[in-house]
């Protein structure tokens, strides 16, 4: 396979340019390449030669075969052009020992979700427990709680079938590097389930909440057609210990499973469960996370700043931006979602918490991301050696202190108010949109100071990056908590925690954080299980 980089065109090419662009490239008549396939697909927007470019990178298959690509990669010597043999995930060989009996996975967000779709394909009959809905009873569930502020703990923007990322951007970007295939194997899963191609090869892929819910649903429908057993309404509530060694778990505060594997795929809001291990005395530790507000901006803004007036010709811009405060600590942007909307994501009764969503086609007036500083134990509970469960406590105090200042809506604010510790008593050029109701409120009320200063002076310094995006009527949201889990499961080499036969996994357990990392970690938790056990 011939693999070519950097193949530029303009941003609205038509179509078949990428195949004549590639074919010039390689200095060849197309009736000699058999195949070409996309491999990225990125916007550079700074207009180099006067034009917004998109930049690509495809694979070329010859005709003529891998002898002949070889030689012409050889002769052309241009270390843009490579020849390569492309990364397949491959799995495991099993192991020897026989799996003594069944494997519990617990959660059904994308770590557990991919955990068990693998054990299913692969003989293993997993019992998938999930304590909220199926995706269609939640998405009426999360509806009617928008509409009414009627909470179920149980089934929300948190819990239920998908996990927290059902009800997001479904943004598949990730910082961890793709080693043995594994996020290609997510990627192809998921469009063989119903996403779109594109994300196969987009620098920034994402699935859009609207489509995320029928490819959930899809992926659950295969891992029951291969043996699988997937359990709504099933919430883990204890665990039956056998000589150190997990035996059952127990589930909706008496039902008993029995299972030699207990996979945690948990997710990060699943405060009442950590609590159960840590009473249980499974190993686990505090670590950093990150806080703060959602701001949003006229996405017409946010193109134009970003593009200039091709913006309408191009995809809803994005931005990351990053700032170190005066103090030390960095303010930087998260969860960017086009055209999108600010979501009431609370999971607990009177407590509040945002995030954001988008649906694929991201056309909704305004766009929005979390602006959040990263705080550690130290910041929190005043020690670095601090309880395990400490941040849980931080995250409830603040999203207290968010209920009670919206009186159970989305506290708002606009920037220039918040900036001047004034109450917003009517909206400029950007009107929320917000899912589930919004109230204006002293935004100071609910944040720790140092916190509120770090968000002030980094929507100064991208004001500079982005032109507008420091307006004193752009509109900032509470409470930014859920970023990350505030908790770590220690686990060892075989990713095994410190009662056997427990596997913690994903971004609830630390190991992740966001769908296309918790997905990897869910095929490596899969893998090690392979590794150790063969199917019964």
């Amino acid at each position: 396979m011939i693999r070519i980089n950097q193949l530029k065109l303009p941003a609205w090419h038509e179509a078949g340019a990428v195949e004549k662009k590639a074919a010039e490239s390689l200095k060849l008549s197309p009736d000699r390449i058999q195949s070409i396939s996309i491999r990225r697909q990125s916007l550079d927007a700074r207009k180099r030669e006067g034009i917004i470019k998109y930049i690509y990178t495809v694979d070329v298959a010859l005709t003529d075969g891998a002898a002949a690509e070889k030689r012409l990669t050889a002769r052309l010597k241009n270390p843009n052009i490579t020849y390569v043999i492309p990364d397949i995930y491959r799995e495991p060989d099993a192991g020897e020992e026989t799996l003594p009996g069944r494997i519990v996975v617990v959660g059904s967000g994308p770590a557990g979700l991919f955990c068990t779709y693998m054990l299913a394909h692969s003989g293993y009959r997993p019992i998938l427990i999930e304590r909220g809905a199926p995706v269609d009873e939640r998405v009426a569930a999360v509806e009617h709680f928008w509409e009414s502020g009627e909470l179920n703990p149980e089934t929300n923007v948190q819990f239920g079938e998908g996990g927290a990322g059902t009800f997001s951007d479904g943004k598949l970007n990730t910082v961890v590097k793709d080693e043995g295939g594994r996020i290609r194997k997510v990627f192809e899963t998921f469009v063989q389930h119903g996403a779109p191609e594109d994300i196969l090869y987009k620098s920034k892929p994402h699935i859009g909440t609207d489509r995320l819910r029928g490819v959930v649903k899809s992926m659950r429908e295969e891992i029951l057609a291969h043996g699988g057993e997937v359990r709504f309404h099933t919430k883990l509530t204890d665990i039956k210990q056998d000589n150190g060694r997990i035996s059952a778990a127990i589930v909706n505060g008496g039902e008993e499973i029995p299972c030699a594997l207990l996979v945690l795929a948990i997710g990060h809001s699943a405060r009442d469960t950590f609590y159960m291990l840590r009473d249980k005395k499974l190993s686990m530790r505090a670590k950093a996370f990150a806080v703060g507000l959602r701001i949003e901006h006229k996405q017409e803004m946010i193109g134009r700043a970003q593009y200039g007036d091709d913006y309408m010709k191009l995809p809803p811009a994005d931005y990351k931006v990053t700032h170190t405060c005066k103090d030390g600590r960095g303010v930087y942007s998260f969860c960017m979602c086009p055209g999108g909307y600010v979501v009431n994501a609370s999971s607990e009764e009177r407590r509040l918490a945002v995030n954001g969503m988008s649906n694929y086609a991201r056309d909704a007036e305004n766009a929005n991301s979390a602006l959040i500083v990263t705080i550690s134990p130290e910041d929190y509970a005043g020690t670095e050696e601090a309880d395990a469960l400490s941040g849980i406590e931080f995250q409830r105090t603040l999203e207290e202190r968010a209920f009670q200042a919206g009186g159970g809506k989305i506290p708002v604010s606009r920037l220039g108010d918040f900036k001047n510790h004034t109450i917003t008593t009517e909206c400029g050029s950007v009107v929320p949109s917000a899912k589930g109701g919004y109230q204006f409120a002293d935004l100071h009320t609910i944040l720790p100071e140092f916190i509120a200063q770090d968000i002030i002076e980094g929507t100064e310094a991208f004001d500079r990056k982005i032109p507008g995006f420091g307006a004193d009527d752009a509109i900032l949201s509470a409470m930014e908590s859920r970023t990350s889990s505030p908790v770590r499961i220690n686990r060892g080499e075989e990713l095994v925690g410190s009662i056997e036969g427990i596997y913690p996994c994903g971004e609830g357990a630390g190991y992740a954080g966001g769908i296309t990392s918790a997905a990897v970690d869910g095929i490596r938790v899969y893998e090690a299980i392979r590794r150790k056990y063969r199917p019964r």
